[in-house]
């Protein structure tokens, strides 16, 4: 490892994602911005994984590698990561995500360079199946005023297309370890309580649905997790009446069954995004 800081540390939690793991690595290698260091954090992974990082480690010095014994889940293995980082900045991507701008590194450190009263900052997503098909794509409210206004209602970050200051990170006391589900929603939850936050009208990255994903996988516990969170800030944001309705609604609409939900799953997808944007 380096004794000088990388200007960026990128942090990447995994578990089982042996298979994918390699192209997203490969995406931000071909970052414009070279000063960067990769921290991948294994919680436990039984396929591949462990000797699919050693091989990249080997042959890429930037990356820093930890696993743990037993799994910990997202939150406590985002903590481990974290604690570890050295960057001025740290971005955040997930294991199965692959960012589609080659200068993503480079524009947002300008931004947040250019801009210190920010914490953070994001962009837009495509979702795509595992074969890189895609599937739709969505922005998130760009100003720090319209995230603030929907802060409530669901994750204005979208994760994998996230930097953030990492003294801002380290003073919020980084992610809620008590958190199994919605860490990264509380997380900027809590950023936007100490500085502004800002997403590119851009689309940074493809985000795989379907490769065993928290929130669709685990949508009760989630959606319980969302709740709780929509109650925790309810004096910090506007809107609580309504967001705790659509977000209760949400979570009774998980125990219908699986049948009803698959026909009806667009429409809701639209509908909650129509109300947070």
């Amino acid at each position: 490892m380096s004794t000088t800081s990388p200007r960026v540390s990128i942090v990447m939690g995994t578990f089982n994602r042996a298979h994918l793991i390699g192209r997203a690595i490969e995406a931000l290698q071909r970052q414009t911005l070279t000063d960067w260091e990769l921290i991948i954090a294994d919680d436990a992974s039984v396929d591949d994984t462990p000797a699919t990082v050693r091989a990249w480690a080997a042959r890429e010095p930037r990356i820093v590698s930890l696993r743990n014994d037993i799994n910990q889940g997202i939150s406590r293995n985002y903590n481990n990561a974290l604690r570890l980082a050295r960057g001025e900045f740290v971005a955040m991507l997930d294991d199965d995500d692959v960012w589609c701008v080659d200068d993503k590194l480079e524009r947002q450190v300008r931004f947040m360079e250019a801009n210190p009263e920010y914490v953070g900052c994001g962009g837009g997503l495509v979702v795509v199946t595992p074969e890189q098909d895609e599937i739709y794509r969505f922005l998130k409210p760009e100003t720090d005023e319209k995230i603030r206004r929907v802060m409530l209602f669901s994750n204005p970050m979208a994760n994998s297309t996230t930097l953030f200051r990492r003294e801002a990170g380290e003073r919020v006391g980084w992610y809620d370890a008590e958190l199994r589900y919605s860490g990264d929603r509380d997380f900027w939850m809590k950023m936007a309580l100490i500085g502004k936050l800002h997403n590119f009208q851009e689309y940074l990255g493809y985000y795989t649905k379907g490769t065993h994903n928290t929130s669709i996988l685990h949508i009760k516990p989630h959606l319980k997790a969302s709740l709780m969170l929509t109650s925790r800030y309810r004096r910090e944001y506007p809107h609580y009446p309504l967001a705790l309705a659509l977000n209760y609604a949400q979570y009774c609409y998980a125990f219908l069954p699986q049948g009803i939900r698959r026909t009806t799953h667009s429409s809701v997808v639209r509908l909650k995004r129509a109300m947070a944007t």
